[in-house]
């Protein structure tokens, strides 16, 4: 480096110690008295959405008489756009609003859809009742799109990276919000869907639409407790200058023509949220190397009285675009799964409305209802996950996780391959048990094989939900830079909402080459149709996904940050997605 031209660089010398100012005075906003405010809308919201999405295809084939293909195209794609969604109401949370005033105003706009859907099923003509009602589903899809990324993004805000004992506090904090917001899904799923099918559509919406105003009115009873991130622009536009910058100085090097590195971030203003100090310096790492060019410092910048953000760039800026880059690969890797897991709200439902589901004399189990054995099982598996797992698996490994982030996503796609096994297994034994009792031409009547053979495809999926989508989103949550974790959350939201579409073009390139070598595969009559065969394919399909994520999670390099001017790794430079490297 030339000596005669100093890199442009921060005095640490005057930056206060966020851990020793935290553990001075405890702050009086946050932590999880704030959390719990959060935490009851999301369960309201969860309840909401299972509640429809739970039996929609019920409504679709039953009441508006579409196929049974059709309807799980119009559930998957629904479901589809609801996850997709968030990552606008992301940009616009990041970029404008703000978290709280993205969630006030999507929580308004979910209930007036509610409320639409409501009166689509009770007072609106019949000739208009399928328009009203997808209008009313897409509303919905808008609201969901403003909330989801940022309550659990909000409520996670509410602890402290700075303090150690808030910090603790949020290393559990996921496993119990997803154990909450199971819950509000669980008691959706027995309570609203038995009320659509043994008293009415429009009494279930309307529950539905009551939990929504109860969730709103108790949120802003919190108001006061709340640390409030204000948006810091476009974190796009953070991102675009280094790729610019980088290609500025495609040719430049450090050694020949660089100057030395910019360490300056104009972003270091101080904390964006009250009480809580953001903005941890990152450590410079080797992956994407081409990028680095993007903070060198040559003659150009230094005949510059102010830095050209659009020719360089900090070094923790290049870092933070390196951490949206590394997440990109994992993204793709899941998608598999929530491919599956969308069978839950479409055949799973349709073959348990096929079977014996008696309960004494004269109650019969709902089809869709059997969905709560997944929110039971989470309820089960996420303290026995927290309390017993973790702490015999961090005796094993020294993993203050007991495994990383990316080993529990992945012990989620194991289990996601065994559940469309064993579906595929079950309904072999279904199908063979209707042809056994001569119901192959009978679609309507029950086979003689009891729903609760289903048991276990529905603990598979509870079981891996516990793995990969909390995994999910601690891994967006930790690992995106903190201005762009709504972005972040909804990035792996997004994960179930492109997954929703694979489904959905999987099962239309299924129909398609199984009715050109016979017969569709998937039709109405579930007796002659080959559900097992579109399970197996689905098995098939994730298990050669599964390969490539644990080659991707090897190269998978976790976030570095420095702490009193000295660099802390929060991973090793690589391997740390590793099934064999363990140790962070």
């Amino acid at each position: 480096m030339d000596s005669s031209v100093a890199p442009v660089t921060i005095d640490n010398a005057h930056r206060q110690n966020p851990t020793k100012l935290s553990s001075q005075k405890k702050p009086s906003k946050g932590g999880w008295k704030a959390a719990f405010f959060v935490i009851s809308v999301e369960m309201a919201e969860r309840f909401a959405f299972y509640g429809l999405a739970g039996n929609l295809i019920t409504y679709l084939t039953n009441n508006l008489g579409e196929p049974v293909v059709t309807a799980a195209k119009n559930v998957n794609t629904w479901v589809g756009v609801s996850a997709i969604f968030p990552l606008l109401g992301a940009f616009i949370a990041d970029s404008y609003l703000g978290r709280f005033k993205t969630i006030l105003a999507s929580s308004v706009i979910y209930f007036l859809g509610m409320v639409l859907l409501s009166l689509s099923v009770s007072v609106i003509p019949m000739h208009s009742r399928k328009a009203v009602f997808f209008t009313a589903l897409y509303v919905l899809a808008i609201g969901e799109g403003g909330h989801k990324p940022c309550v659990q993004t909000f409520a996670a805000d509410q602890f402290d990276e700075n303090n150690p004992e808030e910090k603790a506090a949020k290393s559990s904090f996921f496993n119990w919000w997803y154990l909450g917001i199971v819950t509000g899904a669980s008691v959706a799923i027995v309570v609203v869907i038995y009320l659509q099918d043994n008293v009415s559509w429009a009494a279930g919406f309307g529950v539905l639409s009551g939990s929504l105003a109860v969730a709103l009115v108790v949120f802003l009873i919190g108001i006061r407790k709340y640390r409030k991130q204000r948006p810091t622009g476009s974190p796009f536009t953070s991102v675009a200058q280094v790729f610019v910058a980088a290609a500025k100085k495609w040719r430049v090097s450090e050694t020949h023509g660089g100057r030395g590195i910019c360490y300056e971030d104009d972003r270091r203003g101080g904390s964006h949220v009250k009480g809580q100090t953001m903005g941890r310096d990152l450590v410079r790492t080797r992956q994407f190397r081409f990028l680095d060019k993007a903070m060198i410092i040559d003659d150009k910048d230094t005949l510059g009285k102010t830095r050209d953000p659009w020719r360089l760039c900090s070094l923790n800026q290049v870092e933070e675009v390196k951490l949206v880059l590394r997440l990109i690969p994992i993204w793709l890797g899941c998608l598999m799964f929530s491919a599956v897991i969308t069978q839950l709200h479409t055949f799973f439902t349709k073959q348990g409305s096929t079977m014996l589901r008696s309960i004494g004399p004269n109650f019969q189990v709902p089809p869709a209802a059997l969905q709560s054995l997944v929110g039971l099982t989470i309820l089960i598996a996420v303290p026995i996950y927290d309390r017993v797992f973790v702490p015999i698996a961090r005796k094993i490994t020294g993993h203050p996780s007991g495994i990383t982030m990316l080993q529990r996503i992945g012990t989620g796609l194991f289990i996601s391959i065994l559940n469309m096994v064993v579906a595929g297994l079950v309904e072999t034994a279904r199908v063979n048990t209707a042809t056994k009792h001569g119901l192959m031409d009978a679609p309507k009547a029950v086979v003689p094989m009891s729903v609760w053979w289903l048991l276990p495809q529905y603990v598979l999926t509870g079981l891996g939900d516990v793995f990969t989508i909390v995994g999910l989103q601690e891994l967006f949550y930790d690992q995106m830079p903190e201005e762009m974790r709504s972005i972040g959350a909804a990035a792996y939201i997004s994960v179930v909402g492109v997954g929703s579409f694979i489904n959905t073009a999987v099962i239309s390139v299924v129909q398609v080459i199984s009715s050109r070598h016979g017969k569709e595969w998937l039709g109405d009559n579930l007796n002659r149709a080959k559900l097992n065969y579109f399970y197996w394919v689905l098995a098939g399909l994730s298990a050669f996904n599964l390969c490539a994520y644990i080659w991707i999670s090897r190269r998978f390099v976790y976030k570095k940050v420095e702490n009193n001017d000295e660099r802390v790794g929060e991973g090793k430079e690589s391997g740390m997605g590793g099934y064999l490297d363990v140790k962070v």
